[in-house]
């Protein structure tokens, strides 16, 4: 039996390139990067100083009792569900609730609850916490805020597999999508990890960049991290078309692997089963693929081994291809970075334009693609791939295409 197509009918975004999906995607039109100076939150001591932080929250309509029980991360997911619902035009009421859910993802956790809450006891010397520490900061907060804000009654839950949290949240709604146990699902990512807690913890890692993300280019030296959501409205292709919803594009395959070798060093095999497992899975060539948004940290060790991971897979036709990673420009946003990413992947199919990597400097043999560097390039793309590949070897990578 022929299986469900899966298609996207709303999108959402929020992070430091802008509120909303036409303003980030303006931004990576233009190869704008939102990498600066961190100055929303007190540093203290740590030594990172520059991030992609969403300056200026859009205006939020929630009442006061709502927004206290919110981190910052579960408010950025509700306001990228949001939009995604708007765009999609699905009105939720008491007939569909039920055939309606969310699959969030995230890295880390509610580090703004988490580090207020340690600050109140071991500086301030408080002998309790905030009464909601506990379910704002859990990971599987942000959909249930996103499910209770918009009446989701249907399988609602979180998901986290570090960097590849956004990938695995697309494919777990997938899931219930082609099982029957949904019509419509909201899925993405989010994260905000601007606290001292989490910012040390990076700082000792020695993985993030002096000054700011270069992907793929000789003189890189690290990741920058930003924060942001992102969220798609996904539901199959006959239930989109039976309601009249606007369909973007078709998420064709997914693939999935574990590198099963080190915690925080990556293999090449993972990816590439991953890449190969994306292909078979959407019925598409190597040869079918013309942009390929790379996982592309700006790590001089991953960098490396994903341009190794794509020329094993699409061979000459490496050549060809187009490649970018808007990494650059909104910056490792940790489980929202893959929603982002598909944000790029969609709207460079729409619009037949490859988004740039900002940033680039200096040519690495090494890292021998076409990375599309500094200046967006027109193209027309008939299919495209997400990379995520996360501390842990958890691999998960997806395929858009036009519905």
């Amino acid at each position: 039996m022929a299986r469900s197509r899966i298609v996207i009918t709303g999108l959402g975004g929020i992070c430091g390139l802008g509120v909303s999906v036409p303003s980030i995607w303006e931004a990576m039109r233009a190869g704008r990067s939102a990498i600066g100076e961190i100055t929303r939150v007190p540093l203290h001591k740590t030594k990172i100083r520059t991030g992609a932080e969403v300056k200026q929250l859009p205006e939020v309509e929630f009442d006061r009792k709502r927004l206290a029980t919110m981190d910052r991360y579960s408010l950025l997911a509700v306001l990228a569900a949001g939009e995604a619902l708007r765009q999609s035009g699905l009105i939720v009421d008491n007939v569909n609730t039920d055939r309606i859910g969310a699959v969030v993802g995230t890295a880390i956790f509610g580090a703004e609850t988490l580090e207020e809450n340690y600050r109140g006891l071991f500086i301030a010397g408080k002998s309790h916490t905030n009464v909601f520490a506990v379910p704002r900061s859990m990971p599987g907060a942000p959909a249930s805020q996103v499910s209770m804000v918009y009446g989701l009654r249907g399988p609602v839950f979180g998901v986290t597999s570090a960097c590849s949290s956004s990938n695995h949240a697309f494919i777990s709604a997938i899931d219930q999508l082609r099982l029957g146990r949904a019509d419509v699902m909201l899925a993405g990512g989010t994260d905000a990890p601007f606290a001292y807690g989490v910012l040390k913890a990076w700082e000792a890692l020695r993985a993030v960049a002096r000054e700011t993300c270069r992907p793929f280019s000789a003189d890189r030296d690290g990741l920058v991290l930003g924060e942001g959501a992102g969220m798609a409205v996904l539901e199959t292709y006959e239930h989109a078309v039976a309601r009249g919803a606007p369909i973007l594009a078709e998420l064709a395959g997914t693939g999935m692997s574990a590198d099963a070798s080190d915690i925080v060093a990556p293999t090449v095999e993972g990816p590439i089963a991953a890449i190969k497992a994306c292909l078979a899975d959407a019925g598409l060539l190597p040869a079918d693929i013309d942009y390929v948004n790379a996982h592309g940290t700006g790590t001089k060790y991953n960098d490396r081994l994903e341009t190794q991971a794509i020329r094993r897979v699409f061979g000459n036709h490496a050549d060809v291809l187009s490649v970018s990673s808007t990494k650059s420009m909104h910056a490792h946003c940790m489980g929202a970075s893959g929603a982002l990413e598909l944000i790029a992947c969609v709207m460079a199919l729409r619009d037949g334009l490859i988004p740039p990597t900002a940033n680039y400097r200096e040519k690495d043999p090494e890292c021998d693609l076409d990375v599309t560097p500094n200046i967006p390039r027109e193209r027309k793309v008939r299919a495209a791939i997400s990379n995520s590949f996360a501390f842990g070897g958890t691999n998960a990578v997806l395929a858009i295409t036009a519905a």
